[in-house]
């Protein structure tokens, strides 16, 4: 008598976790980024995301191999250094129908790529950047990044002199609608984080802490992955509710906060630290300075701002993807183009 092997379990869609997953990871064994690839599998499948609708960015980097690792239904483009916005704003713009993931480091985005990564923010295109963030150049053997921490050091010794860029600071500056810091060691949070960030319309900045087990994971290092647990400091408990789920789950009152997102997805925010408001931009920018002199890593949600309408929607685009349209609808003739100014004016 045989017995039969019990299928996978699958999500509305039909598809099982497996169908999320991409190819072989080729990374160091413990990068903290196998870890981030993991829960955007994770959030992917319990979201039900529609793979063939994945666009997924990147540029040089570790971090940017990664994109390979998840979600093989999905469409991939590997840019040059620092370039990835770019390319995402073009491909979102020619069919806002695409779910877009950039993945960078902390190198490819706040140095080489920042200018790249300012405009691309304060435009508000529609895509979830992923920052995963060590505090080094991996590829290039370790030296310090535009985000290591004054006071760190390196394995040979050598002490980083320099005050470090903050991805989730300048992001609020810019006007980013949803900034977000994660360890790569929390994996629930990370899993909250990234189905909201799937729900949200416009850019979502995720600056993931994720330690460097081969140039950055020694005790004089404050992005090791020691030190990064010992100084984690979560703002509040977290829980996302899908659009589809909302008739079902009964929300408790008292200190918990409730963010609701334009398709009717929530987040629940129930506060750690004392009385954070999530929706107060400077208020969020001076917990953040405030947690950095202290040496702690502020992570959850930092700011949201659910009804800051994305660039396709400032630019009135077409619900069809400009990728579709033919040439007489991207090229009208005189007559066409007097008979669409006379309806604007």
């Amino acid at each position: 008598m045989t017995t039969a092997t019990p299928s996978a379990p699958t999500n509305k869609l039909g598809f099982t976790k497996q169908d999320y997953v991409g190819s072989k990871s080729t990374l160091c064994a413990g990068c903290g980024h196998d870890s981030i690839t993991a829960q955007i599998i994770n959030a992917a499948f319990e979201s039900n995301i529609e793979g063939h609708r994945v666009t997924k960015y990147s540029g040089i980097g570790c971090s940017s191999k990664t994109p390979a690792y998840f979600i093989n239904q999905g469409w991939g483009f590997n840019s040059v250094h620092g370039r990835m916005p770019s390319i995402a704003t073009g491909a979102s713009l020619a069919n806002r129908q695409l779910i877009n993931i950039g993945v960078s480091g902390d190198g490819d985005s706040m140095s080489i790529g920042m200018g790249q990564f300012v405009h691309a923010v304060r435009r508000n295109i529609p895509m979830i950047y992923i920052i995963e963030d060590n505090g080094v150049y991996g590829l290039t053997k370790g030296q310090f990044s535009a985000t290591a921490d004054k006071g760190s050091f390196l394995k040979t010794g050598a002490k980083n002199e320099l005050p470090p860029i903050d991805p989730c600071t300048l992001a609020i500056e810019l006007g980013c609608g949803f900034v977000a810091r994660c360890f790569s060691g929390n994996p629930k949070q990370m899993n909250t984080i990234l189905k909201a960030a799937f729900a949200y319309e416009g850019t979502v900045v995720l600056d993931i802490i994720s330690p460097c087990v081969t140039f950055n994971n020694h005790d004089a290092s404050t992005r090791s992955y020691k030190h990064v647990k010992d100084h984690d400091f979560p703002l509040h408990d977290l829980g996302f509710i899908q659009y589809s789920e909302v008739e079902d789950v009964d929300i408790a009152a008292g200190e918990t906060e409730v963010v609701t997102f334009p398709d009717g997805s929530k987040v629940a925010i129930k506060a750690i630290h004392e009385h954070y408001d999530p929706t107060d931009r400077f208020g969020a920018m001076k917990a953040i300075h405030e947690s950095m002199e202290k040496g702690e890593f502020l992570t959850g949600l930092l700011y949201i701002n659910p009804i800051q309408p994305p660039l396709p929607q400032v630019l009135n685009l077409v619900d069809e993807p400009l990728a579709s349209l033919g040439e007489d609808m991207l090229k009208p003739s005189a007559a066409e183009l007097d008979k669409i100014m006379q309806s604007l004016m």
